[in-house]
């Protein structure tokens, strides 16, 4: 690569970054007033060429990255370093550093999505594969990312330790599974056509087998 090759590259690579302080707020914005919407959206873009994909708002797994960071910042501001950074016990000594946390939370989140997925294709009766999960995979990531922000600021407010941070925290918690419980069963019921009792069984699977691997995930770091 010559010298103007790079100068290119870091301009396009300034340019991207640069641009994330302006498609991250929209982003947010636009999924917390209309989530099942940006879902929508998300299976249109897919099925646009990769060059012309997402081009007014952050591509659905970087949301969910950058969601996480911006978590993760907050929680180094507030409480400190995760104590799975600080320990050499176990598994925990491969989570060295912010980076690593940072990436074993997005591999934690990124099980709701997939799980998700899962459930949907397998309820349409198509074979599981990456062409069919990708598309309910991708719009997973938009409504992933705030709970990622709820749970993270909850955990925040809980480890402040004190009785009025346990509480919102806690309450937090609930309020993010319950909007997320919700939104699931209502997606599940947009596009399997079936009714909320089915649907809210669908969601209600793929939450619990999300949560279950999530927890024995994160207890071999502990």
């Amino acid at each position: 690569m010559n010298f103007f090759s790079l100068l290119q590259s870091l301009d396009e690579l300034l340019y991207e970054v640069m641009s994330w302080l302006v498609f991250y707020p929209m982003t947010l914005w636009r999924v917390l007033v209309r989530p099942l919407k940006m879902m929508d959206y998300s299976d249109v873009e897919q099925g646009d060429a990769s060059d012309e994909q997402y081009t007014d708002t952050l591509s659905p797994p970087l949301f969910l990255l950058l969601s996480l960071i911006l978590v993760h910042g907050a929680e180094i501001a507030l409480v400190g370093n995760e104590a799975v950074v600080v320990s050499k016990v176990g598994l925990s000594a491969l989570v060295s550093t912010s980076t690593d946390l940072i990436m074993l939370r997005i591999v934690l989140y990124s099980l709701f999505p997939v799980m998700m997925a899962t459930r949907m294709v397998r309820a349409r009766r198509q074979r599981v594969d990456r062409d069919t999960l990708r598309a309910p995979f991708y719009s997973q990531c938009y409504v992933a990312a705030v709970l990622a922000m709820l749970l993270g600021g909850a955990v925040i407010l809980i480890q402040l330790g004190h009785d009025w941070s346990v509480l919102v925290g806690t309450s937090l918690a609930l309020f993010g599974f319950l909007w997320f419980g919700f939104l699931q069963t209502a997606w599940f019921n947009q596009h399997l056509k079936c009714g909320r009792v089915r649907a809210f069984g669908h969601a209600s699977r793929a939450m619990v087998e999300s949560l279950v691997v999530m927890t024995l995930l994160s207890s071999l770091f502990r």
